[in-house]
Formats: C-alpha cells, structure tokens, sequence
C-alpha cells in the first residue's frame, strides 16, 4: 500500500487528497506523531546547524518509509532542502504542492479588501 507521509504544517485539501491519489497511486495519508510534527513546526531561527535537531524525523523515516512511498514536504527552507535529499536516499519519492494565487478585491464599508485564495494545481516533484 503506497502511503504519502504528511511533512509540512497544514492540511491537506480535498483536491490534494484527490490529486495525491490519482496522479501519484497514494492510498493511504500519514500524518506525523505530535512530537514530531511540533518539531517540524517549529524549526528554531536560532540554530546554526540542523543536524542534531532533524534527527529525530530521520530516525522516523528511516524505520516508517518503505521505497515506494511518497512525502509531501513544505517548511523551513534548510530544514526542507536536509529532509529532501535524506528522503530520497531512502527511496522515497519527496514532493511539494503547487498552486495558483487568485486575488480577490472587495469594497467593505468603503475599503478596499484584497484577499489572496490559493488553489492546488499538482505535485512537483524535488
């Protein structure tokens, strides 16, 4: 059963549920444990190095990620690019979410409003 692992810090849609399951054979989503979704979440600005502190999801995939699987990874720049390059030693397949940006304008009590709706439109792979 081919599982998409769920790093990153919002929810899935129903159009990536949809999308994640006919263009990429998912069948199952799994969302990380707590502790480690607080982990990803919350990745310090202070730290120089990211090693020590990525250890714990490395651990995570390395006994939870079989080949075929796909992770869906959004976050922290550094932290994205180190978690990328050590799922794909493992065989998995790391991918990020594109969208389209509509905005909307409208006159509430004589302002102005913008409001910006992202739409998903596929999966990129990394």
């Amino acid at each position: 059963m081919k599982k998409m692992f769920l790093l990153f810090s919002h929810t899935l849609t129903s159009e990536q549920k949809e999308d994640a399951q006919s263009s990429l054979g998912v069948e199952e989503f799994v969302m990380l444990p707590s502790d480690l979704q607080a982990l990803w979440s919350n990745v310090p600005a202070t730290l120089g190095d990211l090693s020590d502190y990525l250890e714990p999801l490395k651990n995570y995939f390395q006994n939870n990620l079989q080949k075929h699987d796909v992770v869906l990874i959004q976050g922290d720049f550094g932290a994205t690019y180190r978690m990328v390059n050590e799922l794909k030693s493992l065989g998995a397949k790391a991918v990020h979410a594109t969208t389209t940006r509509n905005v909307v304008e409208e006159e509430i009590d004589g302002t102005i409003v913008k409001t910006s709706v992202f739409e998903h439109v596929r999966f990129r792979s990394y």
